[in-house]
């Protein structure tokens, strides 16, 4: 029985990890899409809306056999609760790179993106991409600082979606009001794949330690403390002793 649970819960990991894949290449592909005014690529995307639903509707269907006849505990009781959310936000990423090829298709032949504006978007898309990388090799082997460390990445991302605002906003915008909404809108889908990333590597803290990211750096930083204290203690008290014996 153990065996029949074991491989449940390996069929329930190798479906997040595939959404995980299906994500990654669908922002790849999107972003392509737009950067290169390229129409089959976009259709591609948009047309594998249905495979997305596919991988979700798997996953949810073992997570809740899962709960209902295994009853997991510990730490597996984390990956599959916790990996109904990591399902949602994998979702809601490939959903958001579909409107960045909806954003594509809708300009073509034309590009969606000024050329002068086209670092930013290139810029964002790679970290992004870098971060479903990332997400990738943490299903793949958990790791607390790595997660961590993907979390602290996204502040580069928040950065230039609020320089893209600045510069769609100001009266010296040199390019058409159509190409500032478009540059809004993509910057806004890029930026919330990236918070996205960030959830998953929240809730794969969760996973590995039972607690929040918060939770955990707070911990982290109070057994820091606790080894300061001790290490001044044992020299104070190494000190006192050698006083003491003179």
């Amino acid at each position: 029985m153990r065996r029949v649970y074991r491989n449940q819960l390996r069929e329930f990991k190798h479906d997040i990890s595939l959404m995980a894949d299906f994500v990654r290449t669908a922002l790849n592909s999107a972003t392509r899409s737009l950067l290169e005014a390229n129409l089959e690529l976009a259709e591609k995307v948009l047309s594998s809306v249905d495979t997305l639903e596919d991988l979700r509707l798997t996953a949810v269907k073992d997570a809740f056999q899962l709960l209902a006849l295994e009853a997991p505990v510990a730490r597996d009781l984390r990956v599959v609760v916790a990996g109904q959310h990591i399902v949602e936000d994998f979702t809601r990423m490939g959903a958001l790179a579909v409107h960045v090829a909806k954003v594509a298709r809708r300009r073509h032949p034309e590009n969606a993106v000024p050329e002068p504006i086209r670092p930013y978007i290139e810029e964002m898309a790679r970290q992004c991409d870098n971060s479903a990388a990332k997400i990738q090799d943490l299903l793949r082997e958990l790791d607390v600082q790595n997660a961590l460390k993907l979390i602290e990445d996204d502040d580069a991302v928040d950065d230039i979606h609020r320089h893209l605002f600045q510069l769609t906003t100001q009266r010296k915008w040199p390019h058409s009001v159509r190409e500032a909404v478009d540059l809004t809108l993509l910057s806004r889908y890029l930026e919330r794949y990236s918070d996205h990333a960030v959830e998953i590597a929240n809730r794969i803290v969760f996973i590995i330690t039972g607690l929040t990211t918060d939770e955990y750096q707070r911990k982290q930083e109070d057994e820091e403390l606790h080894r300061r204290f001790r290490e001044q203690f044992d020299e104070l008290r190494y000190r006192y002793d050698t006083n003491f014996d003179f």
